[in-house]
């Protein structure tokens, strides 16, 4: 099947549109029309080399559509369905996804070749020449095929364009702050980074009852928007949240810091650890490069009883949750509507990440034409 989709070819390159061949789907996987992929700076990753991957690669991973075709063993979607695409896989076997842990699941092995768990390659370039897709996706692409552990069925009434962004974004925000610190009623909560995930690990603190949620953020024009999805205050520095923190806290510390900076360094991790206080813990979602040193304190982990917590997925159960997470937001109970910024056609995908390096958007969304 003939597609279109944004590729990235070299460490450091562009987004490069171009035409592409999409393969017939396996026994056990599915062809999706891609309508709408969120530009989750996880992407941008693999572009910078914070992430080897093998390349060329197309991009996009938060991605939301409709089932066209299926192999002959698929049993989770039929053709027709809207389904929102999974980064990581949810097989509900291994031991992982048994014992509850499926962000984690044995699937995600190898997606970094961008190949299909058969080793092969579903997309190709015009001569033939294999191209691996983003976690075994690439949503930047109109069409895609995937396994179908890595789909979650939709209900048919909720807009692609914001289906997309709870399928990595939301799910991750939200589950930072209920499953993986998780934030408890009264607690003094600091978010780093208010982009897509950021947003949502407001909302998360928010409904799990903290008392005070504080964002920081460099970009001004994000300070009105935090209190939107439920922050209590906005700064552009840490600096200019100490003396708010301390109020708060009797000096103290926050209970829970949540890292969500587009990309993160040990400088940043030791800064937000610094701000958590005695039994807090600080939850770290970003990524950044392989750097192994860390600016942390080992007395004030143990004498403090502070922790790290490295969070995928948000820790959470995605074909459970985010049907959950959609039935909130049917009820008023989450906001997805205002996390889109901004909405963009394919071919100005470069616009769309210039956008995001700028910190003009909580979230874009690219949205396919077919």
């Amino acid at each position: 099947m003939k597609a279109r989709g944004a590729v990235i070819h070299q460490v450091g390159g562009q987004w490069e549109v171009q035409d592409l061949e999409v393969s017939e789907p396996a026994e056990d996987e599915i062809l999706v029309k891609v309508m709408a992929s969120g530009l989750c700076h996880s992407d941008d990753h693999f572009v910078t080399g914070d992430i080897p991957v093998n390349l060329p690669m197309v991009g996009g991973h938060e991605g939301a559509g409709i089932v066209e075709k299926v192999g002959s063993r698929v049993t989770r979607v039929k053709p027709g369905d809207h389904i929102a695409t999974l980064f990581i896989p949810a097989c509900g076997v291994c031991k992982y996804c048994v014992r509850g842990q499926s962000y984690i699941c044995n699937n995600g092995a190898g997606m970094e070749t961008g190949m299909a768990m058969d080793g092969t390659a579903r997309f190709h370039d015009t001569d033939g020449n294999p191209i691996g897709g983003v976690t075994r996706l690439g949503s930047f692409s109109n069409y895609l095929v995937c396994h179908e552990t890595q789909a979650v069925k939709l209900p048919d009434d909720i807009p692609f364009d914001l289906a997309c962004l709870v399928s990595c974004g939301v799910a991750t925000g939200y589950g930072a702050a209920v499953n993986a610190a998780p934030v408890r009623p009264g607690d003094v909560v600091l978010v780093m980074g208010l982009g897509g995930v950021g947003a949502n690990a407001v909302q998360g603190a928010k409904h799990a009852g903290a008392d005070h949620i504080i964002v920081v953020d460099p970009a001004e024009n994000k300070m009105e928007l935090a209190t939107g999805f439920g922050a209590t205050a906005a700064f552009t520095s840490i600096d200019e949240a100490r003396p708010l923190i301390a109020q708060l806290t009797n000096g103290q510390g926050v209970d829970v810091t949540i890292v969500t900076v587009g990309r993160v360094d040990g400088d940043i991790i030791g800064e937000g650890f610094d701000t958590v206080g005695k039994a807090g813990s600080l939850v770290l979602v970003s990524v950044g490069s392989h750097e192994r040193s860390l600016s942390v304190s080992p007395q004030d982990m143990t004498n403090l009883a502070k922790s790290i917590k490295g969070v995928m997925y948000g820790n959470c159960r995605p074909l459970g949750d985010i049907p959950r997470l959609l039935d909130m937001y049917r009820t008023g109970s989450i906001k997805l509507d205002e996390l889109v910024t901004t909405r963009y056609k394919l071919d100005d995908i470069n616009q769309a990440v210039e956008d995001m390096h700028a910190g003009r958007n909580i979230r874009g969304v690219v949205v396919h034409e077919h």
